[in-house]
């Protein structure tokens, strides 16, 4: 084995670490109580249900960017939570205590 290679694997080895890290770090918030709420594929009600939530389900917010208005039990928005890799839900539906972002803009 190459000094390069060994060098490749270290670098890996890190970037899987630091992956790990920031999946602990991120935080889990209830939707709203009694819905049933579904999720979507994009970040708007044009887009097709990909699954639905159950009543008292916790998502992640890995990031959050702008989309269809909606209103829900906590006020109208136009931010969509990304809560898995190609899944959203509007965030009127997600309990975060705050009526803004709480996670980066999705890129």
């Amino acid at each position: 084995m190459s000094v390069d290679r060994v060098e490749e694997a270290e670098s890996a080895g890190e970037s899987e670490a630091v992956a790990t890290a920031a999946a602990t770090a991120v935080t889990y918030y209830p939707i709203a109580p009694g819905v049933r709420l579904n999720v979507r594929s994009g970040p708007g009600t044009g887009y097709g249900v990909v699954r639905v939530l159950a009543e008292g389900s916790k998502v992640p917010i890995y990031c959050q960017t702008p989309g269809t208005t909606v209103t829900g039990p906590y006020g109208t928005s136009n931010i969509w939570d990304n809560i898995a890799s190609g899944e959203y839900v509007s965030d009127s539906y997600v309990h975060t205590g705050s009526d803004g972002y709480v996670a980066s803009r999705c890129s």
